[in-house]
């Protein structure tokens, strides 16, 4: 499938690995008063639509993986922030709350690889994703209170469910900063690496994971996702019906055969 036309952000594809890197550095990455929202919600379409995506990466171009909101459009309430309650209310449904969305649509494996900050809307971002890689730069914050506002595009869903209501409420609504490493104990980023190292650990990560049987990844994303919101005994049947899916596809039996030939030649 052609990859779509982007504005704010560069699309690259390569071995099964789809790349999204945000492209507005002179704003930071941010997320608002840019075409960011559209390229990230185009993308997911795309890779849900490729059957030669496996994996989906997103970064930042510069010093930063994502501001999150306009705060001087903030300011002047502008843009997305201007008008009376109802109509900033359906700028949100019309506009960052897409990002959500789009990303809980996503049914390939999602790698947030913080190059900097992730800040307010960008924290969320990070957070949508299946796993988060942190340079040692990268810093952290749920600072929407700091403005006097709410996380209005779901952030306070996504961040109690990684690592918790008690620490998801701190962090909240005391709105602190924090770094790569206490991102790290928290379990809000499964590693943390030198800046330097950023792109081969994700590469890395990233490759193994286009190794694995497309379609079965596939499956494997959408029962990840489900598992956290059903019932066991509806789970184990869904789990039935991908299984049988599963051993009638081509690549299941190229997989087994795979492991066969290597069982032989170790002994």
């Amino acid at each position: 499938m052609r990859q779509p036309t982007l504005q704010d952000a560069r699309l690259s594809l390569d071995s099964r690995v789809a790349t999204l890197t945000l492209d507005r550095h002179d704003v930071r990455n941010a997320l608002t008063g840019t075409h960011l929202i559209d390229d990230i919600v185009a993308t997911a379409a795309w890779a849900n639509d490729s059957e030669e995506v496996s994996v989906l990466v997103i970064t930042g171009a510069g010093s930063s993986f994502s501001a999150g909101g306009n705060v001087k459009d903030m300011a002047e309430r502008r843009g997305d922030f201007a008008g009376n309650p109802a109509e900033v209310a359906e700028r949100y449904r019309r506009g960052i709350q897409r990002i959500p969305l789009a990303m809980q649509a996503l049914e390939v494996p999602v790698i947030a690889a913080a190059n900097g900050p992730a800040i307010g809307a960008g924290f969320d971002l990070a957070n949508m994703a299946d796993i988060r890689i942190a340079s040692s730069r990268a810093k952290f914050g749920e600072t929407f209170l700091n403005l006097g506002i709410i996380p209005g595009d779901g952030g306070a869903w996504y961040l109690q469910r990684l690592i918790g209501y008690q620490r998801a409420f701190e962090l909240t609504l005391s709105g602190r900063v924090i770094d790569a490493e206490e991102a790290r104990e928290l379990g809000i980023v499964l590693e943390v690496v030198a800046p330097d190292a950023l792109t081969e650990r994700i590469d890395e990560l990233a490759g193994r994971i286009a190794e694995q049987p497309p379609k079965a990844t596939r499956l494997t994303k959408r029962l990840m996702t489900m598992g956290q919101r059903m019932e066991l005994k509806e789970f184990l049947d869904l789990c039935a019906t991908f299984q049988g899916m599963c051993h009638n596809e081509p690549e299941h039996l190229e997989a087994v055969n795979r492991m066969l030939d290597a069982m032989k030649k170790s002994t």
